[in-house]
């Protein structure tokens, strides 16, 4: 007989498969019978949905798909008889099937109530439902009961014995369990592998008619692990639906941007792996968003405004009309001209959009939408003295580039009805808003006006500061590209926000560099206690060993053994006499004397004893060492604390009052000689101190300094001060 296919609808309840891949495990299992059945799990949609009861099928070579588990069991039945069919009448087995997939996989608990008390009365005095041996009648009403939770929490409360009695002997059946426990399993398996899935499935409309995301930086500062997370959801949707990404540089502020800044935020995004279908800035459409400031002021839907900036900001907080809300169209004309000029009138005077004085939104309360700034601007020049904000821009010149689907974090979302305000007051194509969370982390700025006052002020080394959340202020510490990039996308599109801890993202940091970073070995050169070996080599000797035990491709390093090692003082400090220790990729050693000025002081000298024979699973302490006849390597470990000292900074909150005022520490170390072959940038481990990054290498006359990567262990820095 020829293999079977079993299909299966991934939605299928329980009820409807467990039956089948019982009977299709017991064929497969009984006395000279050779065939097997496939299992094969599709999407209901390729499954006759007429009937929820169709979503199991079964197929025979050559023959056509027999749906439902009435049907799939009777075929079974039918072509593998001497497994499954006893020697009573086939209407009896029949009968039992039927009853199984009509009267016990309903959902009404009166009717399944009467079917177990029917059950039950049929079961007394009997072991099986038809004759004397197991038989398809007893796995179809077994499986659909297993599947059935109202029945199984009524066999539970054992007030109906002989079902009771039956369903747990049939349950102890092996051939029967074996294939509804790997259902099972898997089930479960799937279940948990969702519940860490990232759900992007957001429901974006109009997605059919085509997508053009976007992705405005403004090149007022350094890319942030914020803005990285917005470029690659923008790139993510614009990738899902074969559409486009335009990266475009918000370019409205010549006094706060500069070209290094949009030079680095390009660089950036290329190392993130993202690069726009299409390159733009909004100085690209200066002249048409100039057009269309005076449509909307002819509109009569904007007006010249020269209140003061505090006053302005007073009166929009009190709901208070400016006194130059109902200037005319030609007196407002005029005095935008005097803006464009920079005359000292136009100076003085912005350009607001009249939608509300009072409107709950703020954001809707006459935003200004046009200012004067004769600052020189880094594309354009010295060509315009005004231009236009951000929320006058932004949704003006999405629909301008075909921009089909803004997607932005959620502070924006009390300025998305100001954002539609706009495209309608001037008849624009509309574009479809989606927000997400922004990424927060505890202690941490991403305020760019912030942590451009922490580069002013001297505070840190400037935005590729390893304490900074900039892209290269975190790859400066240590992070990796893959490791930063597999954060953001787990955080998805997500309107929930939250406030971060950067264990998270250390923790999946440490899970790609683990396996591929070179083992080193570094001393403290503070008071490190030099030791003498007995019974070790002298001179010393050199072997190559692997960099990595579990990943000999890294290569081999030099290690030396010889008769005088080095160990750190907090190591020698905790040793006792005669106590044996193991000393890492040697062997044991036995401590036969520690030398002290005093019980309270550091060790000044230790003697060992070689030991190799000895067991390290016995001994207690494991510890590092370097052999000190080798060309050791001066080098200096840093380590960073956060730059603020609360949780969360408020609105209210002045940074200046939560800086911390120690974050950096350094120790002086001496490595094994191989790391001067360590370049910038390359990632290493010293055992038994963590995880570092280069940040300059060994060169004549300087010394190599490494810094401390996170691993996710919430390493508590304060301990340091």
């Amino acid at each position: 007989m020829a293999p079977f296919n079993l299909i299966i609808a991934q939605k299928a309840s329980p009820g409807l498969i467990y039956p089948v891949l019982i009977a299709s495990s017991i064929v497969n299992a009984a006395d000279n019978i050779q065939p097997v059945a496939i299992v094969t799990y599709k999407d209901v949609d390729l499954l006759d949905k007429k009937d929820k009861a169709s979503a199991v099928g079964v197929q025979f070579d050559g023959e056509e798909i027999i749906y439902g588990p009435k049907g799939v069991l009777a075929k079974i039945l039918k072509s593998y008889s001497s497994a499954l069919r006893s020697r009573a009448e086939s209407t009896a087995e029949d009968k039992w099937i039927k009853f199984s997939t009509t009267r016990l996989s309903g959902g009404d608990f009166k009717a399944t109530s009467a079917a177990l008390e029917e059950l039950n009365d049929h079961l007394t005095l009997r072991t099986f439902f038809v004759g004397y041996t197991l038989t398809i009648a007893d796995i179809a009403v077994w499986g659909v009961l297993n599947g059935n939770g109202r029945a199984i929490s009524a066999i539970k409360r054992n007030h109906l014995p002989n079902l009771v009695r039956w369903f747990k002997y049939i349950g102890s059946m092996e051939r029967v369990t074996a294939s509804v426990d790997s259902c099972k399993a898997e089930a479960n398996t799937k279940k948990k592998a969702k519940s860490k899935e990232t759900n992007y499935d957001i429901g974006l409309m109009d997605t059919e008619k085509g997508v053009v995301t976007r992705f405005p930086p403004e090149p007022s500062g350094y890319l942030h692990i914020g803005h990285a997370k917005a470029a690659m959801l923008n790139q993510y949707f614009a990738q899902h639906y074969n559409g486009t990404l335009i990266v475009r540089f918000d370019d409205t502020n010549p006094a706060k941007e500069k070209q290094e800044f949009q030079d680095s935020i390009l660089q950036d995004l290329e190392l993130l792996g993202i690069r726009g279908d299409k390159l733009s800035y909004t100085s690209d459409h200066f002249d048409a968003l100039y057009d269309l400031a005076i449509e909307i002021i002819k509109r009569g839907k904007a007006y010249c405004d020269d209140t003061t900036q505090e006053q302005m900001r007073t009166e929009r907080m009190d709901g208070i009309a400016s006194k130059n809300r109902d200037r005319s169209v030609e007196e407002n004309l005029k005095i935008f001209e005097e803006m464009t000029q920079a005359t000292e009138v136009g100076i003085k005077n912005c350009l607001r959009a009249k939608i509300s004085v009072d409107d709950p939104n703020k954001a809707m309360r006459d935003p200004v939408i046009y200012r004067c700034n004769p600052s020189i601007h880094h594309r354009t020049g010295e060509k315009y003295k005004v231009y236009p904000t951000y929320d006058f821009a932004c949704p003006l010149v999405d629909s301008i580039e075909g921009v089909t689907h803004a997607l932005r974090t959620v502070e924006y979302r009390d300025r998305n009805p100001q954002y539609w305000w706009m495209l309608e007051a001037l008849g624009m194509r509309k574009v479809h808003v989606w927000d997400f969370a922004r990424l927060n982390f505890i202690k941490t700025l991403l305020s760019k006006r912030k942590l451009t006052w922490f580069v002013e002020q001297g505070l840190v080394w400037g935005w590729d500061d390893p304490r900074f959340p900039t892209v290269r202020g975190i790859r400066r510490r240590g992070m990796t590209i893959e490791a930063l990039r597999q954060f953001i996308l787990a955080q998805g599109p997500s309107k929930n926000v939250v406030n971060l801890d950067w264990t998270i993202i250390w923790a999946g940091n440490k899970k790609v560099i683990d396996p591929i970073a070179p083992r080193h070995t570094a001393i403290i050169e503070k008071s490190n206690v030099r030791a003498t070996i007995t019974g070790a080599p002298s001179p010393a000797v050199c072997e190559d060993k692997p960099k990595h035990k579990k990943n000999p491709a890294i290569g081999t390093k030099k290690t030396y053994f010889g008769s005088t090692i080095l160990l750190d003082q907090v190591d020698a400090r905790s040793f006792r006499e005669n106590e044996e220790i193991t000393l890492m990729d040697w062997g044991n050693a036995i401590v036969t004397s520690i030398e002290r000025v005093s019980p309270e002081s550091d060790v000044t000298s230790l003697t060992l004893n070689l030991h190799l024979e000895g067991d390290f699973k016995k001994t207690e302490k494991k510890v590092t060492w370097l052999s000190a006849e080798q060309s050791l390597v001066p080098v200096e470990l840093v380590d960073f604390d956060y730059l603020i000292t609360k949780d969360k900074l408020e609105e209210e909150d002045d940074v200046v009052n939560f800086i911390n005022k120690e974050t950096e520490f350094r120790e002086d170390a001496i490595a094994d000689e191989n790391v001067r072959d360590v370049r910038v940038d390359d990632i290493i481990q010293f055992e038994r101190k963590g995880y570092y990054r280069c940040d300059r290498a060994t060169a004549e006359g300087v010394k190599a300094v490494f810094f401390l990567i996170p691993t996710g262990k919430g390493e508590k820095l304060a301990e340091k001060k």
